[in-house]
């Protein structure tokens, strides 16, 4: 099942540095357990079906070590570390260098949301390549949007930005198609848009979603693709949500 060009496989940025400090445990977010495995090992078994591990890189933070040594009992990936904790963009800064100058376009997992198919992950990165983008977010659309950053879009269905929730304006939180937090990026673009990247936002963090806007500024040419079942971009934030997901992974990864 693995997608290559020309003979090259995708590069995978897993972002699993967070603290998940509305889990209220001291374990690391993504090392709770689903069906007897670290939450990260499901997304990990997703990324690996796609490329090959040497081609993955976790971005830890939060109990670094804790996170590494659970991920090495399966995987051997790569890891970086972000120092800081201050956003989605500042992580992916982090984990861009250790992948290997020879892959093209990179693939953007989040390490909480364990449902993730390698199909979707294919289906993405066929669409970023056949359109020719270079950056392609792979969108969701649900009943319920709150929470999430909206896809907006002009009258000619261009993407032209991702609104985080937080800053978004009573017209842009009508909208129901919402950022899965999923990415296809061309390399080249993804480094020179992660330098531009600013905190002028109300969490004063480095969103990754500004390379949307970024590759509008520049003439970059960016996408989306909308998934078929909403159920796979469920992510965890409470321990209630991890007990909701369980139930829709009955049989663990062998």
């Amino acid at each position: 099942m693995r997608k290559t060009v020309h003979g090259r496989e995708p590069g995978i940025i897993v972002l699993a540095a967070g603290k998940g400090t509305r889990m209220k445990s001291d374990i690391p977010k993504v090392l709770h357990l689903i069906n007897g495995r670290p939450m990260v090992s499901h997304v990990l078994e997703c990324a690996a079906s796609v490329t090959d591990e040497k081609n993955i890189v976790v971005v830890v933070g939060h109990q670094a070590e804790k996170v590494k040594e659970q991920v090495l009992k399966k995987f051997k990936v790569l890891f970086a570390l972000q120092k800081n904790l201050s956003g989605t963009g500042d992580a992916v800064k982090s984990g861009l260098p250790f992948l290997t100058h020879t892959i093209e376009n990179i693939i953007i997992l989040c390490g909480d949301v364990p449902l993730i198919r390698p199909e979707t992950l294919i289906k993405l990165v066929d669409y970023h390549e056949n359109d020719m983008n270079d950056l392609t977010v792979l969108a969701v659309k649900l009943s319920d949007p709150s929470g999430y950053g909206r896809i907006v879009l002009d009258s000619d269905d261009n993407l032209l930005c991702i609104r985080e929730e937080v800053d978004a304006n009573p017209g842009e939180k009508q909208i129901n198609i919402v950022n899965s937090g999923i990415y296809c990026v061309r390399r080249e673009f993804l480094s020179r848009s992660l330098e531009l990247i600013s905190q002028d936002n109300a969490q004063k963090e480095y969103y990754l979603t500004d390379i949307v806007r970024i590759a509008r500024d520049k003439g970059a040419k960016a996408g989306y693709i909308v998934a078929d079942d909403p159920d796979e971009f469920k992510g965890v934030n409470t321990l209630q949500e991890l007990k909701n997901l369980e139930k829709l992974i009955p049989v663990p990864y062998l």
